[in-house]
């Protein structure tokens, strides 16, 4: 029979520190606090390293491809969802950054989690960051793939399309096209009929494409490489990482500076009428793919071990980034809907798209920003492969997972397997899969992260003893202040949208009811986090950011949940079956 107390087991940081000074052999020492490893990762990153890997993850396809879609829904207001989507993230980050000074190792929320609320949930936040990064990282490979091959196609350099998209949408495209083409419409006037140029893009490499044994060969051979480059970068070093993408995030901000300076004399202040043309309901249409770019300061938190001085520097970055991304975002945000109506803005790459015929006609600037952005998604996949193979081995130090996940090299000092095997987990579906979707996957995964993050912080006696040189998140009673924002959030909603208050409460069948499922989840959480603040006077930050990013979770769908419900089951059957028999801390019991 289980043990539920067990189950919820926190892990003294000391602990922590301590097992994360052997490597995964445990030969050697190194201290956690000193500049130099002996047998351990080195100790390479300063504050500027940091804060450019948390820019290199942020500024990428959110800010060349899907701050087009969220411009054309939610017009010049959208930079409300980049103004609150950050406030979200920083509540967040204030708790990432105590935690990453408190306990500056390898494993970022996992660690955290396994520190403040018990293994179980440790498990359940490893798991779902182990499905952020791996979909993250997918998605990223693809978009990379698109761009680079449209950057040729610039250049004269035209890739057959069978090895340049994967299976799935040929196969759709195939269908699609064929389906018009047997009622007798010519291959010429498909467009006029509603057919997609990528639809029809697919269906001409469904039929080049070389077949084996009936098999159509189609796979994205350009995100497969890039996938194995990243991964190869990532496995001989983090100073190699660190040099390449601090000269890549120098040039990506260098082109956004000169999008934003030169974009702001072709802007049309009519063009910012109506500000807010669709409402609320139209800014945070673009929630789950502006998201899905903000998260990087949590891939900042993993590479703790590698830091000079991860106490001091690991928070300075996470905020710096933070604040440097949210700055570019609003300048980009307002010169593109400033330059086109918004409502022309749903393009695949809305920056090229400006500064094209349909905008200020600057033919060469669209050049450079074809080039930056492969640039860009390049040091946003380095990002994430820096990522998933710490956390997998801070979850194998712990024996949540086999011990080869946390080897380090012994010449390069990076956790080979894992950085292989990561690899492989990215290389090999992004040949095959069609994954422009996911960001809605990806970003729930990271928000309940973050949820379970600011949790631990609540956790914790705000009374606790400092510790000099550390950061801590601010404490500000919330006894009274956060029932008070509830209940004033609950009245504005009565009185400014009542007609959606009312549609919430009329449930005509399944299909209506399971898309409320969340909504209310979030409004009994915001209760019981009510009651629980007058209770024991917690904190406001930590709060706030339950109650951001918990409200951010109910934009993104059931079938969202339903997709990230399953791989909780898979990943506690792992748990149950496997982790749980060999955790160090049951086996040390």
């Amino acid at each position: 029979m289980i043990n539920l107390k067990s189950l919820f087991r926190t892990k003294p940081i000391g602990h922590i520190l301590s097992e994360a000074s052997l490597n995964s052999e445990g030969h050697g020492a190194q201290n956690p606090s000193s500049n130099d490893s002996v047998h351990g990762m080195k100790r390479t990153l300063g504050v500027f390293d940091l804060t450019a890997l948390g820019i290199a993850a942020v500024i990428g396809a959110g800010i060349f491809s899907t701050i087009g879609t969220a411009a054309a829904a939610g017009g010049p207001a959208v930079i409300f969802l980049f103004i609150f989507t950050a406030i979200a993230c920083a509540f967040s980050a204030f708790c990432y950054a105590e935690f990453a000074s408190s306990i500056p190792v390898s494993g970022s929320a996992y660690t955290y989690a396994y520190a403040s609320l018990g293994e179980l949930l440790a498990w359940i936040i490893g798991w779902d960051l182990l499905m952020e990064y791996a979909i993250g990282n997918i998605a990223v490979a693809i978009s990379w793939s698109d761009y680079f091959t449209a950057l040729l196609e610039g250049y004269g350099i035209h890739l057959p399309t069978w090895i340049t998209m994967d299976m799935l949408t040929a196969s759709r495209g195939f269908d699609s096209v064929k389906a018009v083409l047997d009622t007798g419409v010519p291959m010429a006037d498909l467009a006029a009929k509603g057919i997609s140029s990528g639809a029809i893009e697919a269906y001409q490499a469904w039929m080049t494409a070389p077949q084996f044994m009936g098999v159509h060969m189609i796979a994205d051979i350009p995100a497969m490489l890039i996938t194995v480059l990243v991964t190869w970068v990532v496995y001989i070093g983090i100073q190699e990482s660190k040099r390449v993408n601090n000269i890549m995030v120098m040039l990506k901000v260098a082109v956004l500076l000169l999008v934003i300076g030169l974009g702001a004399f072709y802007v049309k202040p009519e063009n910012y009428d109506p500000f807010n043309p669709n409402g609320v309901t139209g800014v945070l249409k673009g929630v789950s793919g502006i998201f899905f770019a903000y998260i990087g300061f949590d891939a900042i938190s993993t590479t703790a071990e590698e830091c000079k001085n991860p106490q001091r520097d690991l928070p300075r970055a996470m905020m710096y980034a933070l604040s440097i991304c949210t700055v570019l975002y609003i300048a980009v945000a307002l010169v593109l809907v400033g330059i086109v109506k918004f409502d022309k803005l749903a393009v695949g790459d809305p920056l090229a798209y400006v500064f094209g015929p349909e905008g200020a006609n600057v033919h060469w600037l669209s050049g450079v920003i074809a080039v930056s952005a492969v640039i860009a998604l390049f040091t946003v996949l380095l990002v994430y492969q820096l990522g998933q193979p710490r956390i997998w081995m801070a979850m194998s130090r712990d024996g949540l997972l086999p011990k080869i996940f946390s080897k380090l090299h012994p010449k390069y000092k990076t956790p080979s397997f894992s950085t292989i095997l990561t690899g492989f987990v990215v290389g090999v579906p992004c040949l095959f899969m069609n994954l422009t979707e996911v960001t809605d996957l990806c970003s729930i995964g990271t928000l309940f992260a973050f949820i379970l993050v600011c949790a631990g912080v609540l956790s914790m006696d705000p009374n606790r003893p400092k510790v000099p040189g550390r950061f801590y998140t601010p404490y500000l009673n919330g006894k009274i202040i956060f029932p008070t924002l509830v209940l004033i959030s609950g009245l504005l909603c009565l009185k400014f949208n009542t007609d959606g208050v009312k549609q919430f409460f009329v449930y005509g069948d399944w299909d209506s009811f399971k898309g409320k499922i969340p909504l209310m989840g979030f409004l009994v959480m915001m209760v019981y986090l009510s009651w629980l603040s007058f209770k024991k006077s917690l904190s406001m930050i930590p709060l706030l950011g339950v109650a951001s990013c918990g409200y951010l979770m109910t934009e993104l769908g059931w079938t969202n949940w339903l997709r990230f419900g399953i791989w909780l089951v898979v990943g506690l059957s792992i748990y149950f079956l496997y982790s749980r028999k060999n955790s160090k801390l049951n086996t040390a019991s």
